[in-house]
């Protein structure tokens, strides 16, 4: 129990049923969380219904409905503006009560309108009897506690580390010092104790990553069943618990990420490759975009020490473990009613024509457009624009008559390299309506998002062009994710120029990309880390024409010593994808050699395709010798075996191209 004070306090505003915001504030590890859920289980005795809002990041649920005397704990990061947004959306008999480290807002100290309504708790550490009371609680001898309390000075987080710390057999130190450095001590002393070498490195991997589940610890700790090590650290007084797993609490993590980061800094290198290995599967596995777009959260966090990203991230890695904001938003598909307040924001931050510009392309068959929200407000909280531009689009009028469009268009025309099929994404418009392209929770969440559909399988570009404000503001974070400067590409609207960055993802797709991002996070000079090294000679970027072309040359070099050598289809993305970096020319000429033989096998699989794939067979992949005799092997004219081997060719061809695109 404990804190009983504040407990009397709430009893009595709760006994009172009018409205009520309660502010609970202070440092790390002070209790605030711990009392929120007391307060929870008050209002629940009192038979008032209780919503608790603490989201996980990436996840967007509607605000539920509040029901009138409502209690309604909001124990999130940013809690001050969700409490101010749900204020006008609660019954007025609802009592709010959040948690922040600092004290209320000025505004609510001062308006008139407050006055009545904000009740501001200030926790303090703990008092002697109840820091005792905490202590008997946990098992720790009377006897002991007048040593415990003078180093921990009542500080909640530190006294139930020092009872850990007492239950496993290990004794803390006994002078002053304040509660990060008491926990600091506490935490080590602790891994001098633990059971086991596992379960230190179970201790040492939580603390890396943003919210742990026991399949993530597993590959973290490389065990096949981290249940037990999983229990374990449910036990200890630093985990916290959310819906999709647990995390230490943000001032332990700090220390434990701390002390594993000079104590063994290759160990926690190889903690967060591992992580990064684990989450690239998670994506890759499956097509749950929910699931996706968290992992992207997930991924993100282990780059919030670098100096280039590390501050371009504050919305995921604020307080430790739980972005800021990104709970309460949500983005959806842009309606048409939403259209006016989208264009005065697009006024407001970048003027009256760029609001035109961006009107015209609202029913434009290649442009996307999404808002987010912020529930309950209903105003957007910020919104983008995608254009998808194919070869073929590149002179369409509305691209030429927006500079935007014109200038990724023309240098697409020139150096792109757009093939049939493919199609290069231009991020026309993206802003907040409060921050523009500030760092935010709002700029945030749209930057995973536009990552969700670059690196997803069924809307991967082939280029993505970037263009913001302030370039150099964002030059850093483009360079580390491999984001290229193309000021071909830049333009002007209402006076202002626009940086335009761009990114390849058939030079470096989506796995070699986060493969890359994984070895820059660990390198002194991320930027030393190049992009993965093509094939000697290069990739080929082919068009539909020329890798037909390629198909032909292949087939005719199969079979012989040396057919395929210099085929252009041994600089394929098919191809590169099959072979290790750097492989050798006979190493590629099998790969290619294995494409065409598995492709073709597929056609078999398909009633009509099997024709076809008994032509292709006995004339390239086991040949009669010649046309007449793979004819005469298929008791077939020779005009219809001829037809047959076309739609094999054609078939094949088709087929090798779709896993061309999508390689």
């Amino acid at each position: 129990m404990g804190r009983q004070a504040e407990v009397a306090e709430f009893r009595r505003i709760l006994a009172e049923g009018c409205g009520a915001v309660v502010h609970v504030h202070g440092s790390a590890g002070i209790g605030k969380s711990t009392l929120l859920h007391q307060f929870a289980w008050l209002a629940r005795s009192a038979g008032r219904p209780v919503t608790v809002l603490a989201h996980e990041p990436a996840a967007d649920p509607p605000l539920p409905r509040i029901a009138p005397g409502s209690l309604v704990v909001v124990d999130v990061p940013g809690a001050v503006p969700a409490a101010e947004r749900l204020l006008a959306h609660v019954p007025d008999d609802a009592v709010l009560a959040l948690a922040d480290r600092e004290p209320p807002p000025l505004a609510w100290r001062t308006d008139p309108a407050w006055l009545g309504l904000l009740h501001p708790m200030p926790l303090a550490p703990l008092g002697a009897v109840e820091s005792a009371e905490l202590l008997v609680r946990r098992g720790v001898p009377e006897a002991e506690h007048p040593q415990v309390l003078a180093f921990t000075h009542g500080h909640p987080l530190a006294l139930a580390l020092m009872a850990d710390v007492r239950v496993h057999g290990a004794r803390g130190g006994t002078g002053p010092a304040s509660p990060p450095r008491v926990v600091n001590t506490l935490l080590a002393a602790l891994l001098d104790v633990v059971p086991s070498p596992q379960h230190r490195a179970a201790l040492e991997a939580y603390a890396q990553v943003l919210v742990t589940t026991e399949p993530l610890l597993a590959a973290l700790v490389g065990v096949p069943d981290a249940s037990g090590l999983f229990e374990w650290l449910c036990t200890l007084s630093v985990t916290e618990y959310g819906s999709r797993g647990i995390r230490p609490h943000d001032l332990a993590r700090s220390v434990l990420d701390a002390e594993l980061g000079w104590r063994h800094p290759a160990r926690r290198t190889e903690l967060r490759r591992r992580a990064s290995a684990y989450y690239q599967q998670l994506f890759t596995d499956g097509e749950d975009r929910a699931r996706q777009r968290t992992v992207l959260a997930d991924f993100a966090y282990l780059h919030r020490d670098s100096p280039l990203v590390g501050p371009l991230l504050a919305p995921v890695t604020a307080a430790g473990s739980a972005p800021a904001g990104l709970d309460a938003l949500t983005i959806v598909p842009a309606a048409a009613p939403d259209l006016p307040d989208l264009l005065a924001l697009a006024e407001r931050h970048e003027g009256p024509g760029s609001a035109r510009l961006l009107a015209a392309w609202w029913e434009h068959p290649a442009a996307t457009w999404a808002v987010v929200r912020a529930e309950p407000d209903p105003e957007p909280a910020g919104f983008y624009v995608l254009l998808a531009l194919r070869p073929e689009d590149l002179d369409d009028p509305a691209v030429t008559a927006d500079p935007a469009a014109a200038a990724a268009a023309g240098w697409l025309a020139r150096h792109g390299g757009l093939r049939a099929g493919e199609r290069a994404l231009l991020v026309r418009a993206w802003l907040a309506r409060d921050t523009y392209q500030d760092v935010s929770a709002v700029q945030t969440l749209i930057t995973l998002r536009l990552t969700h559909h670059y690196l997803a399988a069924d809307q991967r570009p082939a280029l993505t062009l970037l263009p913001f404000a302030d370039p150099g503001f964002w030059a850093g974070g483009c360079a580390y994710t491999d984001f290229e400067r193309l000021p071909a590409a830049d333009f002007t609207v209402d006076g202002r120029t626009y940086g335009t960055f761009v990114h390849d993802w058939r030079r470096t797709p989506p796995l070699a990309w986060l493969g890359l991002l994984c070895e820059r996070e660990s390198a002194a000079d991320p930027l030393a880390v190049a992009p993965p090294v093509e094939p000697v000679g290069g990739l080929r970027v082919l068009d539909a024409e020329a890798f037909a072309a390629g198909v032909r040359e292949a087939l005719r070099g199969l079979g012989r010593a040396g057919g395929l050598r210099g085929c252009v289809l041994l600089r394929s993305r098919s191809v590169a994808a099959r072979t290790a970096e750097g492989a050798e020319p006979a190493e590629r000429a099998a790969a290619l050699a294995a494409l065409l033989k598995e492709t073709a096998a597929a056609l078999a699989e398909a009633p009509q395709d099997r024709r076809a794939h008994r032509a292709l067979h006995h004339t390239y992949f086991s040949p009669a010798g010649t046309q007449q005799r793979a004819a005469d092997l298929l008791g077939l004219p020779m005009s219809t075996y001829r037809r047959h081997l076309a739609a094999g060719v054609a078939r094949l061809t088709e087929e090798l191209w779709r896993r061309e695109l999508d390689s």
